[in-house]
């Protein structure tokens, strides 16, 4: 029996793929499960405009990708932390720190999107990449400063 899979479905197919397979699966498994539509020409109908509207979600969710990207390329971030001798951190800046930067500058980003080549361990100019979209990144910059100047600017 040919059928439309609705949903992805693991060793057989994914979502809007027609595929033969027996007729007790389909009618007992797939069909009844709602993971899959007999092939006929109004399910077929069906499955191509969901596959347009999918499309169209999908280059909307990257054109709002794209421009939030270039927001935040355009952004840079002061990070205070405490450092020793020769501009040596304390530790170092983590992926945490920097969300929370995004955050306190109106940006709401997941820890897991945030990309760093190596830890930041050291004061000074320091770049990271966030992941806005699956295949939409942003190079953001950020500033490490050590902690005393943040309060030599507060008393001021």
């Amino acid at each position: 029996m040919k059928v439309i899979l609705k949903e992805d479905v693991e060793r057989l197919g994914r979502k809007g793929d027609i595929v033969t397979v027996k007729d007790g699966y389909a009618r007992n498994y797939l069909i009844p499960r709602g993971l899959a539509l007999p092939v006929t020409r109004g399910n077929l109908r069906m499955i191509e405009e969901e596959k347009r509207r999918l499309l169209r979600q999908r280059e909307k969710e990257a054109r709002t990708a794209q421009e939030l990207a270039e927001k935040l390329s355009q952004l840079e971030l002061e990070i205070y932390k405490k450092a020793g001798e020769n501009d040596v951190l304390y530790g170092s800046v983590t992926t945490q720190d920097l969300a929370e930067a995004l955050r306190e500058k109106g940006f709401e980003v997941d820890k897991k999107d945030i990309m760093l080549e190596e830890p930041i361990k050291r004061l000074g100019v320091h770049y990271f990449e966030v992941r806005v979209h699956h295949d939409v990144k942003a190079r953001v910059r950020v500033v490490v400063k050590k902690e005393e100047e943040q309060e030599e600017k507060g008393e001021s």
